[in-house]
């Protein structure tokens, strides 16, 4: 990934007038580097997965008692840091543009480090696009004005291998269709440790498709997103039962910013069936439910419904003073063949009042909560956090105009 990101900027030679000009096309490119730097550091009252100790997500607090340890941890890092390129080249089809942009915070197989992360790698000619970005079926404008990195957990948030038309755009109208690159993940529930089970292979045979409208107004906006998908999954054991299945994901995601003077709500509904990895914090798309009466196949997969709610309060008490107040809730739907511990609920808040110095400098404190409930137990575990930040933003352009 290091060595992508410079090849990309030394692809680029800068003339004597300050025109970047793409090598060997003779073509003026406009070059944009811009990023941030950012140093996290809290206080956790509980405990969670110490692969995400320095994030709030719910679905990573404990499902039993002093599953992580003992309460109270201490965290800093620098993982929000940020950097990209940017560029608009003019072509006899219209203006190219891309992106190629990366942070610190690993995920995954990387989950806990601090490592190289790649958000955007994109092409953008036209009404075609191509490369990895924001799902149409994401409103990323409805992403509050805060310091904690994960985000609210009810939110729709997440980046897809995508190719995208956009249809419409201008005007205050904006249309968005795409082919994706589909997932899912599957939860066996109580039948985890059965061996009839273990030959299942999760199968996509179709794109995922999703698609927004939205409708602009000053400062605001209005959005209604969908996603249709389709999930299989294939029993490769030879045996007497048979757990082939397939499934159809759907959901929807209303969502709007709405002006109040000089403040802006910020809010959305996500509602559908299978669509968890969409979500920015929910579990299994497909989980293991009883079929009882049927000796081939005692055990289907069921998409698991789920609900997401945002509501925040971006407060701009004047140049130099900022707040964000607001609140995020999951729900799960979960089936009868999941254990009686798994993720049901989770719940997420915060507060904080920011400082900003310098237009591109900001630092301030800001408290957090989060709750998760599990499926069928008493079992609640809460975590409470402050976090400090301290974030200066960088941009430099190259090129014509």
């Amino acid at each position: 990934m290091r060595g992508t990101s410079w090849v990309l900027i030394a692809g680029l030679l800068v003339g004597r007038n300050g025109v970047a000009v793409a090598q060997g096309s003779g073509e003026v490119t406009r070059v944009q580097l811009s990023g941030f730097i950012m140093l996290d550091m809290g206080y956790q009252a509980h405990q969670n997965d110490p692969d995400w100790g320095d994030v709030l997500r719910p679905s990573t607090l404990p499902s039993y008692e002093d599953q992580y340890g003992a309460d109270g941890r201490f965290f800093a890092g620098i993982r929000q840091s940020r950097f990209g390129v940017r560029t608009w080249t003019v072509t006899p089809l219209g203006e190219l543009k891309t992106i190629f942009d990366f942070d610190l915070f690993g995920v995954g197989a990387d989950a806990g480090q601090t490592t190289f992360h790649i958000r955007d790698v994109w092409a953008e000619l036209g009404s075609v696009g191509a490369g990895r970005a924001w799902s149409p079926f994401v409103d990323i404008d409805v992403f509050p004005n805060q310091l904690e990195y994960w985000g609210p957990n009810g939110m729709v948030l997440t980046r897809h291998p995508q190719l995208r038309w956009t249809p419409v755009q201008g005007n205050g109208t904006d249309i968005q269709v795409a082919l994706e690159q589909p997932g899912a993940s599957g939860d066996k529930g109580i039948y985890r440790d059965r061996i009839e089970l273990s030959g299942i292979i999760p199968r996509f045979p179709l794109p995922d498709l999703a698609a927004h409208y939205r409708r602009d107004f000053g400062r605001g906006h209005v959005q209604i997103g969908g996603v249709l998908r389709r999930i299989a999954w294939d029993d490769t054991l030879s045996d007497a039962f048979d757990f082939s299945g397939e499934a159809t994901g759907w959901g929807v995601n209303v969502t709007a910013a709405i002006p109040l003077g000089r403040h802006l709500f910020k809010g959305g509904v996500a509602y559908g069936e299978g669509i968890e990895n969409y979500l920015n914090d929910a579990p299994a798309d497909i989980a293991a439910e009883n079929n009882p009466g049927d000796p081939v196949s005692p055990v289907v997969g069921r998409p698991l419904p789920a609900i997401g709610v945002m509501a925040f309060l971006d407060l701009n008490w004047s140049d130099r003073y900022t707040s964000t107040i607001g609140y995020s809730r999951l729900q799960v739907t979960n089936s009868d063949g999941q254990t009686l511990d798994a993720f049901r609920t989770g719940e997420y808040a915060l507060a904080n009042l920011l400082v900003h110095p310098l237009p591109d400098f900001l630092f301030g404190p800001e408290v957090q909560w989060a709750q998760r409930k599990s499926n069928r137990d008493s079992f609640a575990a809460d975590d409470f956090r402050l976090q400090f930040s301290a974030k200066y933003s960088f941009s430099q352009k190259f090129g014509g105009q």
